[in-house]
Formats: structure tokens, C-alpha cells, sequence
């Protein structure tokens, strides 16, 4: 059996260098890769043209593109339209910025003067000629845009949609459409002959198959999620707040070049294990505790996602162990198992068969949780939660997901999480974040040190 490939990566690696972690040019990936996904989305909507709506500028301080731009073009321009034409086979960006504007956005000029050279894009347009274009669409052929809200920074499409229709859609007191569905409303009111469908189906089936070039730029996402993580490891201790610790993996990202996280570092402790995404850091370590850790970096838009458990004293009790190093054991063997073809049904059997081999014994309770069974979770990718509601169907190479094994113990306040970040190869897969001290004796040996570097006074929290 094709056993998932884990680089080994030293728990001394220094923290990656700014130039690692931003893109060498105005683009993160060659012009190529981008025109090539453009022509895979015309592929699938021969009888239209796909209108794409950039981010427009906060209210706040910090621009952020969302991610369908930043898939198709690359380019971090504030209130661009990308117009992809199934028909001509040929795309349009549209946009006008002033180069004080740009300056203060922190977009190189270069990008904004040369955009078509520096893209590939075939035609860059003024914005001002966005409606003449949409008219010309709308009286030649299908108009397809994604009725799915935006990702900026920290976000997720599916589930930004569900909040915002509780929170403004529903709401008797509101009843705004999202941006997206307002501007469908637009079309349909401005161009009432006008064929509009949703092009979010097409743009997540791409988005869920990464590239070699995105798989290569995971794993540089992945080391540094790791030192990351690391360094909060060497902030956790007895009567450490928890804010120090979310502070030193931040620190760590940022320092490395790293723009944002991929979300709020969750840390769940003692009463809070059963709050999944519990983040508000609000509890001095006691002796005696056990944590679960889940971070993860924001790199150039892509993110990974791992978790991690341990004890905040640095030594695992008999009951911390055990449930441990189950979920370990499970995790090690998902990843024996994936490879394309398998499907989720398929790995809870394979994975038992695994344990039996090993002499688990696979008949205690903790392995009838559901979340201690396969550990195909959710996609990873622009979006922590991606694009995607989690692999369906055969694993397909390409496939980046959350190999996520969790259980928690409310009458103990106790949990366990063991979680990496995973892409489907060829012949099996491949952990795009190893490094971290996984075993019970690799974890309590890293505390062990960090322990021993404080009492000589050189590592301080």
C-alpha cells in the first residue's frame, strides 16, 4: 500500500524569509497558470461569457482582493471586473485607479500601467465601459456570474452566505440581498431578456483541483504554518495566557512574510474543548491542562490548516495519553490509506484493519466516534473551509483537504485534535504540513527543552 509521503522537517528550522513568502513578481504564479485556468472556465460555458466581480475598496484601512480574482488574474486592484468569454475565448479586465490610489494601496505601478503584458489578460478596459459590455452580453448569450458571496481575508464563501442570509437577507428589519445577488437582480431588472446563471458550480469544481504550481506553493505555506506553530508551542506553559500564545503564532507568520492567518487562532482548554472554534483566549494555563491548538497561516491567499494537542505542563497523563495517541494512530493510518478512487466509506474499515495490525485495540469507544473514523473533513485551498463542502465521491488527485481526527470529553474537559493539511497524489498523498512533534515522546521532549532553555533564563515566553 502507497503510504502518504511526510517530508521530515527539523522542529530547528528558522522562520521562512519575507521573500519566501510573497510572490518574486506582481503575480504569484507564472501569467501561464492563470490563462490556463481561464480556458478551462471557458471550456464549461461555451454559450456565455462569465462576469467576475472584484473586491471594492473597505471602509477600513486594508484592501484585500477576494479569491475568484485572485484564481483567474492575480492582481490585488480594487473594484476590477474580469470578463471571461467562453465564445471568443478571450478575457477582458476592466478597472481605472488613479496612481495615487495605487500608491496607497500598495499596488505596483508597473501592474497597473502594464497590466496586460504582466497578466496575459487580453484586454484591460477603463471601468466606465463595464455597462456597455454587460449590454452587449446580455443580447448575445449567456451571462454567468456566481451567486455566492466573495472570500476576502479569514473568509469562507458557504459559510459567509448562511450568516449573511440570517443576519440581513431573513431579517425582517433588513432584507438586503447579498452583493452578488443584488447585482444578479441588477442584470435581470436592466436587461430583462437577459439570460443570468450562477457560475459558482464551475469555478469550485476548478477551484478543488489544485495544480502542481499551487501544490508547490502549499508546501511553502505548510513550513511555515509549522515554524508557527512551533512557536507557539514555546510560549505555552503553566500560567501562560493564551493571548501570548495566539500572539507568538502571528508574530511568527507575519515575521516570516506571511500577510494574514487563515483564521482566528483557535485555542480550546479545559471548559472550553467543546467549542470547536473557540477563540477568545481568555484563560490562564493551569497545571494539569490539556489544549488543542488550531492555526494556520495565510500565504500570497492560500492557507493550510493544523491542529495540535498537548499537555500545557509538558507531560501527558495516563487519560491524555491514551486518548492521544488514538487519535494519532488513526490519523497515520488515513494517510496509509488515501490515494485516489478511495471514497469516504471506503477508509474507517481500511484504517481498523490497520489498528488490528498494529495490536490497537479497536473495540473501545473512543474509535465508534464519528470524527476518530476517516478524517476527510473539509477542503483547504484560497478558503480555509474552500470552495468545496468537503471531498464527495472518489478522492481525485489534486484534492487538498483538512485530514482532521477529533474528540472531546465535555465531563473532563478534555479534548484531543489531530489535524494536518493533505493533497491527493498519483499513487496516494502527501502531508503538505509535517514538522511538528507528533508522538507523545517527541512532544514531551520539545517541552522538555523549552522547560530547560527557561530555567537557564535564555527562552522566555
Amino acid at each position: 500500500m502507497i503510504r502518504c509521503r511526510a517530508f521530515v522537517l527539523s522542529v530547528g528550522l528558522t522562520l521562512l524569509a519575507a521573500a519566501s513568502a510573497h510572490a518574486a513578481g506582481p503575480l504569484l504564479f507564472d501569467r501561464t497558470e492563470y490563462a490556463a485556468r481561464r480556458a478551462r472556465l471557458m471550456e464549461q460555458i461555451p454559450d456565455g461569457a462569465a462576469v467576475i466581480l472584484g473586491a471594492t475598496l473597505p471602509p477600513g484601512p486594508e484592501f484585500f482582493q477576494n479569491n475568484d480574482i485572485m484564481y483567474f488574474a492575480g492582481v490585488e486592484i480594487p473594484n476590477v471586473v474580469l470578463i471571461v468569454d467562453g465564445r471568443s475565448k478571450t478575457s477582458a479586465l476592466y478597472f481605472t485607479i488613479s496612481d495615487s490610489a495605487a500608491r496607497n494601496e500598495g499596488i505596483p505601478l508597473d501592474l497597473v500601467k502594464n497590466t496586460a503584458a504582466i497578466t496575459g489578460i487580453e484586454r484591460v478596459v477603463p471601468y466606465e465601459q463595464v455597462t456597455p459590455a454587460l449590454a452587449r452580453l446580455a443580447a448575445t448569450g449567456v451571462i454567468y456570474t456566481s451567486f455566492k458571496p466573495e472570500e476576502l481575508a479569514r473568509e469562507n464563501s458557504a459559510e459567509k452566505l448562511t450568516a449573511l442570509q440570517n443576519s440581513m437577507t431573513l431579517n425582517l428589519w433588513d432584507g438586503r440581498l447579498t452583493r452578488e445577488l443584488q447585482f444578479v437582480k441588477n442584470l435581470r431588472e436592466r436587461f430583462p431578456h437577459a439570460v443570468v446563471k450562477d457560475a459558482s458550480p464551475f469555478i469550485w469544481a476548478l477551484r478543488s483541483i489544485k495544480s502542481a504550481a499551487e501544490i508547490a506553493h502549499f508546501r511553502k505555506v505548510g513550513r511555515l504554518g509549522v515554524e508557527a506553530h512551533l512557536a507557539m508551542m514555546r510560549a505555552t506553559g503553566v500560567g501562560a495566557p493564551e493571548y501570548e500564545m495566539s500572539a507568538a503564532f502571528e508574530y511568527a507568520v507575519k515575521k516570516a512574510g506571511g500577510r494574514e492567518l487563515a483564521y482566528n487562532v483557535i485555542i480550546s482548554s479545559a471548559e472550553n474543548h467543546p467549542y470547536l472554534h473557540y477563540y477568545r483566549h481568555d484563560r490562564v494555563l493551569r497545571d494539569g491542562d490539556f489544549i488543542v491548538v488550531d492555526a494556520g497561516p495565510n500565504v500570497n491567499n492560500y492557507v493550510v490548516d493544523i491542529s495540535a494537542s498537548y499537555p500545557a505542563n509538558g507531560t501527558f497523563t495516563p487519560r491524555q495519553r491514551e486518548i492521544y495517541e488514538a487519535a494519532l494512530a488513526v490519523q497515520q493510518a488515513c494517510m496509509q490509506v488515501y490515494r485516489p478512487g478511495i471514497e469516504a466509506r471506503d477508509v474507517q474499515p481500511m484504517v481498523l484493519e490497520i489498528l488490528k495490525k498494529k495490536g490497537i485495540d479497536t473495540s473501545k469507544e473512543i474509535f465508534r466516534i464519528r470524527t476518530m473514523q476517516t478524517g476527510i473533513s473539509h477542503d483547504v485551498g484560497m478558503a480555509t473551509h474552500d470552495v468545496s463542502p468537503g471531498p464527495r465521491g472518489p478522492l481525485r488527485a489534486g484534492m487538498v483537504f483538512a485530514l482532521d481526527i477529533y474528540a472531546v470529553f465535555p465531563g473532563e474537559d478534555l479534548g484531543v485534535r489531530v489535524e494536518d493539511t493533505v493533497v491527493i497524489t498519483e499513487t496516494g498523498c502527501e502531508n503538505l504540513t509535517p514538522g511538528l512533534p507528533r508522538t507523545v515522546a517527541e512532544i514531551e521532549a520539545f517541552m522538555r527543552e523549552i522547560g530547560q532553555r527557561r530555567a537557564a533564563g535564555g527562552d522566555k515566553r
